[in-house]
């Protein structure tokens, strides 16, 4: 790897480049020192790292050690205010499944915020709590529930406000085309944990390692690899498999989504596939994993063709889905915004990089056939997340979140890591900046490590609900 340049994933299946080339830690350091950030944001972001030190982790003391039950920490769904009815009804089965769990002890711990209480167009984070009567601080069940489902597109409520009200609250978000996709999903989650099939404890690790290409041998060497073996340690009763390199095909893939190999959890780290703004393949193809049968940036320097990535199209309608929990470590894994979060990187203003916001279809095809939830990458996905200038290799974030989640967690409670880092970065980026524009000199290595690395963290969402876990034997 070189020292000299920061590597960024991502691949443009109209001309086979990069999405974004390497970039020197000075040209970052430029962009972080003149971005603007949003105060009360940066606010709530100092008030979280504060409680990092402290027991709750996110939720209010008196009900820290039952975060991982609704009953204590509740449950609410959150819609667009003029959301179709229809979408609703078709949910029904789910929100009546939550309702159950989260009202044993108190009835307010469901919530469900629509019309009048549902999500309205320009509102940030603050002001939607404002209005359910919930200021600065902890998730307090009381008054808000901690897990929390958006229910609609990042046009309608977006990207940016599920980043920051995950800071807080345990986050996830579903989107589907139809009335019936939703109906479906509801259904798969209420028969998964009424009706739990018996899986075995087996996790695989899929890390794809082109030829002459840096991205993926770094997540490959220093995030797949030594993840899957440290888990491995700490994890006896779990199954766990690693799919590297030359192993890690298309028709492999095929084979663990669905096909005979597919595991209880599976993991992948992978360039994701992306497109121009206008392309036909753009809405069905992008955040698609590139696999092993891409020979690589130097004896491929055109268009990258389907056989080379696993898309939505290629989801087995397979009843082997069901109840599995999803990762991928890829740009546009999870979705796209409507506008570049980082284009000012190279033009100093936004760009619309797509028609309109939307949830990449690879996640919303598994999600129908069965998968409980995704966590993924929404915008570029960054080796910062993993390999931290330096100080090499960094795995605690990855690592403890998939302790959790393998240990029988929710999801939204065990990546609960990923908002702790996004709070951790944000507080030393702010500082270091008003430091420098107080006079200290910028030391550019640093300054772009944590820029990139906040952006990063920002980024890693849940497509699903967040209060599903994994129900293995």
């Amino acid at each position: 790897m070189d020292s000299d340049q920061l590597i960024f994933n991502g691949i443009n299946g109209a001309s086979g480049g990069y999405l974004l080339p390497p970039m020197s830690p000075r040209d970052i350091s430029k962009v972080a020192q003149g971005e603007q950030l949003d105060p009360a944001h940066l606010a709530e972001l100092r008030q979280r790292w504060e409680q990092i030190s402290q027991p709750h982790y996110g939720v209010r003391e008196l009900v820290a050690g039952d975060a991982t039950k609704l009953s204590r920490s509740g449950w609410g769904v959150i819609f667009a205010y003029d959301a179709d009815p229809a979408i609703r009804e078709a949910l029904q089965p789910l929100l009546d499944h939550r309702r159950a769990l989260a009202t044993q002890e108190k009835d307010h711990y469901y919530q469900e915020y629509s019309a009048a209480r549902g999500y309205r167009p320009g509102e940030s984070k603050q002001k939607w709590l404002a209005r359910q009567g919930v200021g600065p601080g902890p998730a307090d069940p009381d008054k808000v529930p901690y897990y929390l489902l958006i229910v609609g597109d990042p046009d309608a409520i977006p990207f940016r406000f599920q980043y920051q009200l995950d800071v807080q609250y345990a986050v996830g978000r579903l989107h589907f085309e139809t009335v019936a996709d939703y109906a479906r999903y509801a259904q798969n989650v209420v028969e998964a944990e009424t009706n739990p099939r018996t899986r075995a404890p087996r996790a695989v690790f899929f890390g794809v390692r082109n030829a002459a290409d840096q991205a993926t041998q770094m997540s490959a060497d220093h995030l797949v690899q030594p993840l899957a073996a440290k888990l491995a340690g700490e994890l006896s009763q779990w199954r766990i498999e690693s799919v590297l390199a030359e192993e890690a095909t298309k028709a492999r893939l095929g084979a663990l989504l669905g096909g005979s190999e597919t595991p209880s959890f599976f993991f992948s780290a992978s360039h994701g596939m992306g497109f121009p703004n206008g392309d036909t393949r753009q809405l069905a193809h992008q955040g698609a994993l590139l696999c092993q049968d891409w020979p690589g940036p130097l004896q491929w320097q055109r268009a990258i063709p389907p056989e080379f990535y696993f898309a939505g199209d290629d989801v087995a309608d397979s009843p082997a889905l069901q109840g599995m929990i999803v990762f991928f470590f890829a740009c546009y894994g999870a979705g796209t915004p409507r506008q570049d979060d980082f284009a000012h990187l190279a033009t100093g203003s936004p760009v619309e990089i797509a028609p309109h916001g939307f949830l990449a279809r690879l996640p919303q095809q598994l999600l129908k056939r069965g998968v409980l939830a995704i966590v993924g990458h929404v915008e570029r996905a960054w080796g910062c997340s993993f390999v931290w200038k330096r100080a090499g290799e960094q795995l605690a974030v990855f690592d403890g979140s998939l302790l959790r989640l393998l240990q029988g967690q929710p999801l939204g409670r065990a990546v609960e890591f990923f908002n702790e880092r996004y709070a951790d970065l944000s507080s030393d980026l702010t500082s270091t900046l008003e430091e420098i524009k107080f006079g200290q000199p910028a030391d550019d290595l640093e300054i772009s490590g944590m820029w990139t690395a906040n952006n990063d963290a920002r980024s890693y969402v849940i497509i699903g609900d967040p209060a599903v876990r994994l129900a293995v034997g």
